[in-house]
């Protein structure tokens, strides 16, 4: 856990209740693989994202070893309102792994919709969907023996076919304290199918707490229009921001200055070259053509990466 991280613990957190409460949508960014890392929330955080997650992290290991918690986590003073995501299966583990951040977060999230084989056959994920009464116990476990009241212990779900069960789960987590519930809009067969926005609104209809919406939010007007569907008071969004992090600002697509700014913060962040490729990848997806892609995504080094910007966008 590097960064400035011992400046974190004294600076004013803010509070993620309070952007519920705020009656505005909140702009989210997704719990991502991989990509949603310390240099990537930086950046959406310039163009409009008001709330980041970090990527997945298994509770266990980030409680057994220092080497886990150094790789996985890495925040500072300008990194919040941050939710850390864990996948956890034992209620004490979570709240272990919820005492060490702390200090240096705003909340943690509880991974209940990760439909990867691995994590389901490891307990964690989208099986515990058909747990309540586990998602309960854990939940209570991390309120019970975090001091800070405004620390937020939330979940993220996938849906059941049978909604009834999910309105359950949601219920029972809510009556033990949860402080919101991301729903993406699938279960856990369904992977490229249109997202069940019908089935958010009526998990928003049967709880008092906030719910966000999750799934296929590729740009602003997208968001607006699943609030607007479904009541969310939250919305997130994964492949949407990786193609575009301007898109909470209204962009269309991804804008040059923004490219621009992931080059100055990834090297800022000494950003592993695959990771600082991989993004602008993602983010010139929509503005170059395939013979450019053929050349761009075969560089190799970071400095070929700056000459053909140079020479290409005069980034």
């Amino acid at each position: 856990m590097t960064g400035d991280i011992t400046e974190t613990k004294q600076c004013q957190l803010k509070d993620p209740m309070d952007l519920f409460h705020s009656g505005q949508v909140v702009k989210i960014c997704a719990p991502m693989v991989r990509y949603s890392k310390l240099a990537f929330r930086t950046l959406v955080r310039k163009y409009g994202c008001d709330l980041c997650y970090t990527p997945m992290i298994v509770a266990a290991d980030f409680v057994r070893s220092a080497k886990a918690r150094d790789n996985e986590f890495t925040t500072n003073k300008g990194d919040h309102p941050l939710i850390v995501q864990f996948a956890a299966k034992e209620a004490q583990v979570l709240c272990d792994a919820a005492r060490i951040v702390c200090p240096f977060a705003d909340g943690i999230d509880l991974n209940c919709g990760c439909p990867q084989r691995w994590a389901m056959a490891e307990g964690y994920g989208a099986c515990l969907i058909n747990k309540p009464e586990l998602v309960r116990d854990m939940v209570r476990h991390v309120r019970n023996q975090i001091d800070n009241p405004r620390f937020s212990v939330s979940i993220k779900i996938r849906i059941h076919e049978d909604l009834k069960r999910t309105v359950d789960l949601c219920q029972k987590a809510e009556a033990t304290g949860v402080s919101w519930i991301t729903v993406h809009g699938r279960s856990v067969e369904e992977r490229h199918q249109p997202v069940h926005y019908d089935a958010i609104k009526i998990i928003k209809q049967s709880m008092s707490i906030p719910i966000v919406a999750n799934g296929d939010i590729k740009t602003l007007k997208d968001a607006e229009n699943v609030h607007h569907l479904t009541g969310a008071d939250g919305i997130m969004a994964a492949r949407g921001l990786l193609a575009n992090p301007a898109m909470f600002a209204g962009y269309e697509e991804t804008p040059l200055k923004c490219i621009q700014d992931w080059v100055d913060i990834a090297l800022e962040h000494g950003t592993p070259f695959t990771c600082f490729h991989h993004h602008l990848m993602y983010m010139m997806e929509r503005i170059t053509s395939k013979q450019e892609k053929k050349v761009f995504n075969v560089l190799s080094s970071t400095s070929a990466v700056l000459d053909y910007l140079k020479d290409h966008y005069g980034v």
